[in-house]
């Protein structure tokens, strides 16, 4: 006996399988269950059950504890299961772990290798001629930079004719020495999106995010097949799309189709990394988090800062008009110019390596940033699931994969790249035993590794406005009020009825604490540019 949506049926429960696409550690599993009467299978539903309730997975045909089914075909059904015991509860993990590890049989792993994707990715050691170059861009000579990292000037000099290996512990006291060095270099999130098959956007506000719901504008759209769309103060930094509720005209139900869409922009990122730093979080805290409730990435943008302009674009745009470069994907394109900056992408969706100069393109919109240059790795779909598989399941930084696949992706060199060389069978191994690499580009890769994975959180800004009454009205205002018109600008202002979009903007703008957080971190918000490494505790700041 089992009830359906509260109507008794005489239906044996039979388990026949897990749904392919819901095989991952989650509280949240998706199985097919099968109606049993006289012996034969009368109906079937796929049913989202508790993985802690389930317990140890029956075999398929078995009988399996499921007491009542509700929902429908449009919102999905739900199972509640008769209580299992302590010790097969204590079995569901292990479970499921061998459930995962069945379905990523021969799965291969992404980015990784020359020539095919099941090899090692590369790594490029900090060698002889990186050690000149950054002599080079810092102005000293081998007596000073010995004195400054206190050995002699002959082993200065023998690390750069190659005599003697640089190893890391020189590496780490040559940046500990010239701190600008150090600091030339960061990685951070740039772009984020995640998909949640179960899930309403007000459930990923408040369970995933877990910030204040009263902060989000909740508007009618049409874009990705969605009809609703929540927006964080109203505007499209951090915003949520999915399916608004439609009533039934025949019964007054109300149905709500799950599914949803996170996004984080580059602006969102940073208004994220505020409140995972109010939760004592960090970004692995919250993938780790967005995966117990079957969350996946559509979308993951990894921005390498250059601040010291360790990369020039326009030598970068030479080398590729040139053919000085060499990519593991025949798609490239440039755009822009000299006085509004060059943006160069290596190519296409799934995989995109943009460079572009930052400082340029903020100065256009009229901002200021102290980066000067930035590459960026756009991974969308399983190429973004796969990165992050390699950063949370191997145990290995971010800040390692990034530099491996840049490594391994492009390269660019000083001289010219024969056309014979790009025939040969081991293109890469060829190209760097035979021509000289590009200076500046070989140093990024090879010092990037020991660079920081930041989080940089700031609170919602009124920057936008600002600038724009600053540039469009403020002009205009001094002129009213010279001709006696302030008065009635004044009362303008003081009476104004303000739309939802800057109701929100004005609510998120003036709250400190942006998220559900029981116990808030005393941080002091006003000092925007201070910074945390991932790599530390999640409190702690870099």
């Amino acid at each position: 006996m089992i009830t359906i949506n509260n109507e008794p049926k005489a239906y044996t429960p039979i388990f026949l399988g897990t749904t392919q696409h819901s095989l991952r550690l989650s509280l949240q599993i998706l199985i097919m269950v099968g109606m049993k009467l006289n012996d034969e299978i009368v109906e079937t539903y796929n049913v989202t059950v508790s993985a802690i309730e389930l317990g140890q997975l029956p075999n398929i045909g078995n009988e399996i504890a499921i007491n009542e089914i509700t929902g429908s075909e449009l919102s999905g059904f739900k199972a509640k299961l008769k209580q299992s015991n302590a010790q097969i509860q204590n079995t569901a993990s292990t479970e499921l772990e061998k459930l995962v590890e069945l379905k990523n049989v021969g799965r291969y792993q992404l980015l990784k290798g020359k020539n095919i994707m099941t090899q090692d990715m590369n790594t490029l050691e900090f060698g002889a001629n990186n050690l000149k170059y950054v002599r080079q861009i810092l102005n000293v000579s081998q007596d000073s930079l010995a004195k400054r990292l206190k050995i002699t000037r002959q082993t200065v000099n023998r690390f750069e004719t190659g005599e003697q290996k640089i190893s890391n512990k020189f590496l780490d006291k040559l940046l500990g020495a010239y701190p600008e060095l150090a600091e030339s270099i960061e990685v951070q999130f740039d772009w984020v999106s995640l998909t949640f098959p179960d899930l309403t956007s007000k459930q990923v506000i408040a369970d995933v995010l877990r910030l204040q719901k009263n902060l989000f504008l909740e508007r009618p759209t049409s874009q990705n097949f969605y009809t609703r769309e929540m927006a964080f103060a109203g505007e499209k930094n951090i915003y949520i799309q999915d399916f608004a509720p439609v009533k039934n005209p025949e019964t007054q139900a109300v149905d709500q189709k799950f599914g949803t869409t996170l996004y984080l922009t580059g602006k969102g990122t940073r208004l994220i990394e505020k409140a995972l730093l109010e939760q004592n979080m960090n970004w692995r805290n919250f993938f780790e988090k967005a995966r117990l409730y079957r969350g996946h990435l559509t979308r993951l943008d990894i921005a390498i800062n250059d601040k010291w302009g360790l990369l020039n674009m326009n030598d970068l745009v030479k080398a590729v008009q040139e053919k000085r470069f060499w990519s593991k994907s025949k798609s490239y394109a440039v755009h822009g110019n000299v006085d509004d900056g060059w943006t160069v992408d290596f190519g296409k969706s799934p995989f995109v390596i943009r460079a572009y100069d930052k400082h340029k393109e903020q100065a256009n919109k009229g901002y200021y940033t102290d980066v000067k240059n930035r590459v960026e790795l756009e991974l969308h779909q399983d190429k973004a699931e796969y990165v992050l598989d390699e950063w949370l399941n191997n145990d290995k930084k971010l800040v390692d994969i990034t530099f491996d696949i840049l490594y391994t992706y492009l390269w660019f060199t000083n001289g010219k790249i024969e056309d014979q060389q790009l025939k040969s069978d081991a293109v890469r191994d060829e190209i760097e035993s035979t021509v000289e690499p590009m200076p500046a580009w070989s140093l990024l890769t090879a010092l990037g590794k020991k660079m920081k994975f930041v989080r940089e959180p700031k609170k919602q800004s009124l920057e936008r406005i600002e600038k724009w009454v600053l540039q469009s009205v403020v002009p205009s205002l001094a002129v009213l009020k010279k001709t006696g018109h302030w008065h009635e600008i004044i009362e303008a202002i003081n009476t104004v009825e303000l739309s939802a979009e800057h109701e929100k903007l004005v609510m998120a703008t003036t709250k400190n604490a942006i998220t559900q957080a029981s116990k808030q971190l005393n941080i002091n918000f006003e000092k925007p540019t201070k910074k945390y490494n991932e790599d530390d505790e999640p409190g702690k700041g870099a």
